[in-house]
């Protein structure tokens, strides 16, 4: 097990700046994934403390050593790739026991680390079978065995359950989680997934144009984010972004925009253009002094829970996630409002967060 620290990491490939200057220390033990869209520079990055890509400037150290000059095999490093690269014509198994082999470990030691690992992952009723006989869930445990067998100081993995199907996807990370719970090992996980990032990781890292745009506790970053690309990337629906205008009150501020108007303490002396964000799950239907009429233009039943939308005279409609119970039907006409203490204000130009 093993620390990572990363230090002003770099790379630029041409005119492409793909990761600018990071910095970023995981503790040992720790579970990180890396999130954003694609071309974040997450896999750059994950590629570069692997020692597959070369850093064009920036220092990476695992424990107390930097390895920004070593090779990927002197890391000593476990990698799953988004390919599971199994060899078909071998048996999981040898599968399995091939990078022992690599390493000349002695015959008579490689079979009981194999049977020991292929348990731990339970994989030890297939170690006869090949590659092409095994299910996408298999496939994957082998995978994640043959990367254990090595016994790495740290597990780097590239979207590995991106080629599963919905059901699977979910079974594997708990999977990924109860081994991490057993091993105690750093993790570091790349992925575009959300749901991913949220239920898997200690710590998300999310990325966007080669830089790093918050850190935190999952739960952290879905309720506090730091700017609104960070706001709009978590959420199923995304948060509800609406432009408008902040005009100081006595007590705060009033934020308007079309039929919107709504007052927001602690935002005393804020002014000017700005974006007010609401996640759909604080979007209520109720009247009072600050509630506004809208009229339901679709209604999505998810089974749970309900996703309504609405039109309030503004650019675009407003989602309101709501218990399934509700009654409400396309052409109703509502009066909503907000959890005051969960909207969150952007800067008009910048896209960050408006303290308040």
């Amino acid at each position: 097990m093993a620390s990572i620290r990363i230090e002003r990491l770099s790379k630029v490939f041409g005119a492409t700046r793909a990761v600018d200057g990071i910095d970023l220390a995981i503790p040992d033990g720790e579970f990180v994934v890396l999130v954003g869209p694609s071309g974040c520079g997450k896999t750059t990055t994950l590629n570069m403390l692997a020692g597959l890509e070369t850093p064009t400037s920036g220092d990476i150290w695992i424990g107390d050593s930097c390895v920004t000059d070593w090779e990927p095999g002197e890391r000593n490093l476990g990698m799953v790739f988004q390919s599971l690269a199994l060899f078909p014509h071998m048996t999981v198994f040898d599968n399995i026991a091939f990078p022992l082999r690599i390493k000349r470990v002695a015959p008579e030691a490689i079979a009981p680390r194999v049977r020991a690992v292929s348990d731990t992952v339970h994989v030890g009723h297939l170690l006869d079978k090949r590659p092409a006989t095994l299910s996408g869930g298999e496939a994957q445990r082998v995978a994640l065995a043959r990367t254990l067998i090595v016994q790495p100081s740290v597990f780097l993995m590239d979207e590995p359950l991106s080629s599963l199907d919905a059901k699977l996807r979910v079974e594997m990370r708990t999977e990924l989680k109860r081994l991490h719970a057993a091993l105690r090992s750093t993790f570091v996980y790349v992925t575009h997934d959300q749901a991913e990032a949220m239920t898997m990781a200690d710590r998300i890292v999310v990325m966007h144009q080669g830089r790093i745009q918050q850190v935190g506790r999952p739960l952290e970053v879905y309720g506090d984010p730091v700017n609104r690309f960070v706001a709009g990337f978590f959420g199923v629906p995304a948060m509800n972004f609406v432009e408008g205008e902040l005009r100081p009150e006595p007590d705060g501020a009033r934020f308007v925009a079309q039929a919107l108007r709504v007052t927001l303490p602690g935002h005393e002396g804020s002014s000017g253009p700005a974006i007010l964000g609401v996640r759909p799950e604080h979007v209520r239907f109720a009247d009072g002094r600050e509630s506004w009429p809208a009229t339901v233009s679709l209604v999505e039943p998810l089974g749970d829970e309900t996703l309504v939308f609405l039109d309030y005279g503004g650019p675009s409609s407003l989602v309101a996630k709501v218990d399934a119970e509700e009654k409400v039907a396309v052409g109703d006409r509502r009066s909503l409002t907000f959890r005051l203490d969960r909207v969150v204000l952007f800067d008009d130009k910048t896209g960050g967060r408006i303290p308040g």
